[in-house]
């Protein structure tokens, strides 16, 4: 009887002790997971009212520690209606989207608040929103035109670093292809719906998606984010400046923007485009297809006559540097030292470069100074190279010789053994 007892006993300790270790268990997976009723009931709903878990997680503002009541209000620990979505719990619901802008804008304005999760985070959008084309237009009561989660999203906004943010520059051009390319949205406002097509067959988007290189022009770097506003005609060469330094300046000293100017025709597009921007080359100062200048001059005019000169000193060049790179190419495959002669190519190749750049300024002198530098070093390198054929020749013919004369020393060798042994 006492065994059995004693049995009994030590079963209901085991269990007990089970009990104790899962509910424990559970107290440390739960810990600090506050209830959240408006993710347990928006969960369970079809879009657009459906938020999981899952999606405001990843969510820059869930991860700082806001939740759905910062914006929303609300009382998110009660799963009683007439409290959770109560006015005295300040429950907002559904936020209009006239409201959006300054709702985002009461922390997003605050450098006090905004210091707490980034320093380093802008406080001035809201400020510059106010000043952009859809800012005006949202305060004249146009509710169509973008505001701050039409671009950034809802309930799951990344930070623009994060790959999968709908403003991460690879991301950009698509999220604002996403009302600028739709034609019957776009309609009241009179604005082409080409754009975003245009972009993808041109320079920029090639380096920014192709390339991955972020730092690439797409919409916002042009025309501004929160501030967004198209660049006037007189501001489209300041545009291009901040990336396209130098090609600017040599702008500056050009006849075309005197003449552009007083022609109120928008600089840099004149020639290259705008959204369409193609991969430039020296077939620009040519005379068929691709060409640019003669669009606006007549053959035989001054202008003209530069442009024809232009062209066959970077032709010149451009063939120079290919005609050493192939010859020292030949010699480097035959065995040849010739590294100091490639590296200099690098040199030629600069000058090249250069003198593309310089004739934004149109003046075919300054065009000629840098070929010329490139000139001298692309035939020196010329020389190099083909200096080391004639010591590669050389070699092949000494090389020979000795052939063919061990080859007769091992013959003579052979019938003098032969002799021998006869």
């Amino acid at each position: 009887m006492a065994t059995l007892r004693n049995k009994r006993l030590r079963l209901l300790a085991t269990a007990f002790a089970w009990l104790s270790g899962f509910l424990a268990l559970e107290a440390c997976l739960g810990y600090g997971q506050a209830v959240n009723s408006c993710l347990d009931c928006h969960s369970a709903l079809p879009a657009p009212l459906g938020v999981t878990q899952e999606q405001f997680s990843q969510d820059i503002h869930a991860q700082k520690g806001l939740t759905c009541t910062s914006c929303h209000g609300g009382d998110a620990s009660s799963y009683d209606p007439t409290q959770s979505m109560g006015r005295k719990a300040g429950f907002k619901g559904k936020i209009d989207r006239r409201q959006i802008p300054e709702l985002c804008g009461s922390c997003h304005s605050n450098p006090n608040l905004m210091r707490q999760y980034d320093p380093s985070l802008r406080t001035d959008q809201l400020a510059e929103y106010h000043t952009s084309v859809h800012g005006k237009r949202l305060a004249a009561g146009d509710t169509k035109v973008a505001v701050c989660i039409d671009c950034h999203s809802v309930h799951d906004i990344r930070p623009p670093s994060d790959p999968r943010s709908t403003v991460n520059p690879v991301n950009v051009a698509t999220t604002c292809s996403r009302c600028h390319a739709d034609a019957n949205y776009m309609r009241p406002y009179g604005i082409p719906t080409d754009q975003f097509a245009k972009y993808n067959t041109s320079v920029h988007h090639d380096a920014l998606a192709v390339r991955g290189d972020l730092s690439a022009p797409t919409c916002t770097t042009c025309h501004g984010n929160h501030g967004a506003a198209p660049p006037g005609v007189g501001k489209v060469q300041n545009v291009c400046a901040t990336c396209h330094v130098f090609q600017a300046q040599m702008y500056d000293k050009s006849s075309h923007k005197q003449a552009f100017d007083a022609a109120s025709l928008p600089g840099c597009v004149v020639c290259h485009g705008n959204h369409a921007i193609a991969h430039p080359t020296d077939a620009k100062l040519g005379s068929g297809p691709g060409a640019v200048c003669m669009q606006c001059h007549t053959p035989g005019d001054n202008c003209d006559q530069a442009r024809v000169v232009m062209l066959g000193e970077l032709t010149q060049l451009d063939g120079a540097i290919k005609k050493a790179d192939y010859t020292l190419a030949v010699a480097e495959a035959s065995g040849m030292e010739v590294s100091e002669a490639r590296l200099a190519q690098n040199q030629a190749q600069d000058s090249l470069t250069k003198a593309r750049v310089v004739i934004h300024s149109f003046k075919p002198e300054l065009v000629d100074e840098d070929v010329q530098a490139g000139l001298k070093i692309a035939n020196n390198d010329l020389q190099a190279g083909q200096q080391a054929m004639v010591e590669r020749n050389r070699r092949r013919v000494g090389l020979a010789i000795s052939l063919i004369a061990i080859g007769m020393l091992l013959a003579g060798l052979w019938l003098y053994i032969r002799k021998i042994e006869q």
